[in-house]
């Protein structure tokens, strides 16, 4: 903030606790106005795209899953969508729905572990989960209920919960037993009534009033809530295929950040839950849509606080699908089908939790990688995120003490649930010499 004189005060952010990855925040306030804000990330660039060129087409689903230990499955999901799309192979019914099943554990362990670890302290006072426990015991335990129950769902198909091996290119290694699909489907059903109070429990929490104009962006498939396909649309009106993405956003590098940064024709735009809840309202199922209703908060809304509660109605989504899938399971004749091999581009988008992830891979005859284009989320946010820090901070008051604009910019930040350590790619190196 400003002090006496017209001075310049900085405030750094050095490191942003209770994110995936390492980043910082420069924030310069002049004579009450903003002069700098910039969100630093600093991890080194790891290069996936660039060292997945050469590999075969049946390595990359495996090795796309370690570029995230949160969302391992949104990876392998667009990998395979673009893998079978380059190859002209359609997978079965059974598939589909299992892969369906498959992410929404993903879903369910990350937004269980990002409301109840991450975020919740933030809108509750305290400065970690563990200070919130003691006061907060039974909330807490739901939480890691139900992060536990998304990961037995993910080792279900795919063998284990971190970085699954199950899923390949046509299908699934194996199939599960129909007793296993039983018991896990009693589960699920028996965690609906959690998922239901976490619902009403954060529609009724104190969040910041902050309304602000942004363009959501995400996914809208024909007959569901939108996961593993659809087309991409925005609430500006965009609504186009998935292979024409690359037509209507472009990525950037910002000389302070490793983390290159999206656009949508030039303007900063929105993934993740709040842009899918507000685009898919009349996509949820009938129970979940009559909760949201109850709860008396209205979407689509403006206000990116109400994140929080997006997380929490499709938490509700996923565990109702999941109940809808494993109660009709059965074991299919064969869990994947032949993949032939062909020189061809795919592109691949999915859900993951925070939002669209796009693939794009160019194979030769063999099928082996020629070039890779990845996408992820938390780059897709980075923009927005500081166009959000910009329009908070000013709603909040710029002249407030410095810990408390610190304590509001972390939680603007850890609102998006960014994994940095994904964010971190690039293939163009700009290098300036003086």
């Amino acid at each position: 903030m400003a002090e006496p004189g017209g001075k310049t005060s900085r405030i750094h952010v050095p490191v942003l606790t209770r994110v995936e990855g390492e980043g910082a925040l420069e924030l310069e306030i002049a004579n009450g106005v903003i002069s700098c804000l910039q969100l630093r990330i600093y991890e080194p660039p790891r290069f996936f795209e660039k060292f997945l060129e050469g590999r075969g087409y049946a390595e990359l689903v495996d090795i796309v899953a370690r570029i995230c230990g949160i969302c391992p499955v949104a990876y392998q999901m667009s990998a395979v969508q673009a893998i079978e799309q380059a190859f002209a192979a359609q997978p079965s019914p059974w598939v589909q729905a299992m892969r369906r099943l498959l992410y929404c554990g993903e879903w369910l362990e990350s937004h269980a572990l990002h409301i109840h670890m991450l975020a919740l302290p933030d809108f509750l006072g305290f400065d970690n989960a563990i200070a919130m426990a003691a006061v907060y015991p039974d909330e807490v335990r739901r939480g890691l209920q139900l992060q536990a129950l998304g990961n037995r769902i993910i080792a279900f198909l795919g063998g284990r919960s971190v970085h699954p091996v199950g899923v390949r290119p046509g299908g699934f290694y194996h199939a599960p037993s129909a007793t296993d699909a039983a018991q896990l489907a009693a589960d699920c059903a028996a965690a609906l009534p959690q998922a239901e109070a976490l619902l009403r429990w954060v529609a009724t929490l104190p969040m910041p009033d902050d309304e602000q104009d942004f363009t959501s962006v995400c996914l809208r498939h024909a007959d569901e809530y939108p996961m593993n396909g659809g087309r991409i649309v925005s609430s500006t009106g965009l609504d186009i295929v998935i292979e024409d993405y690359a037509a209507h956003f472009a990525e950037s590098h910002v000389p302070h950040s490793t983390a290159l940064h999206s656009h949508l024709h030039g303007q900063p735009y929105l993934v993740g839950p709040l842009a899918r809840l507000n685009l898919n309202l009349d996509r949820l199922p009938e129970r979940t849509a009559e909760l949201l209703q109850q709860t008396g908060v209205r979407f689509p809304s403006r206000n990116m606080f109400h994140s929080l509660l997006a997380r929490a109605v499709e938490i509700h989504v996923v565990l109702s699908d999941a109940v809808r899938l494993l109660q009709g399971y059965a074991v299919p004749a064969a869990p994947a089908v032949e993949v032939q091999p062909q020189a061809a581009t795919g592109y691949g988008c999915t859900e993951a939790p925070r939002g669209i992830l796009w693939h794009r891979y160019a194979f030769d005859a063999a099928g082996d990688i020629r070039a890779a284009t990845i996408v992820p989320p938390t780059s897709q946010n980075q923009a927005r995120i500081e166009q959000d820090l910009h329009a908070a901070l000013l709603a909040y008051g710029l002249e407030r003490p410095d810990e408390a604009l610190r304590a509001r910019c972390e939680q603007v930040i850890r609102n998006y649930d960014p994994c940095i350590s994904c964010a971190t790619h690039f293939l163009r190196l700009k290098v300036r010499r003086t």
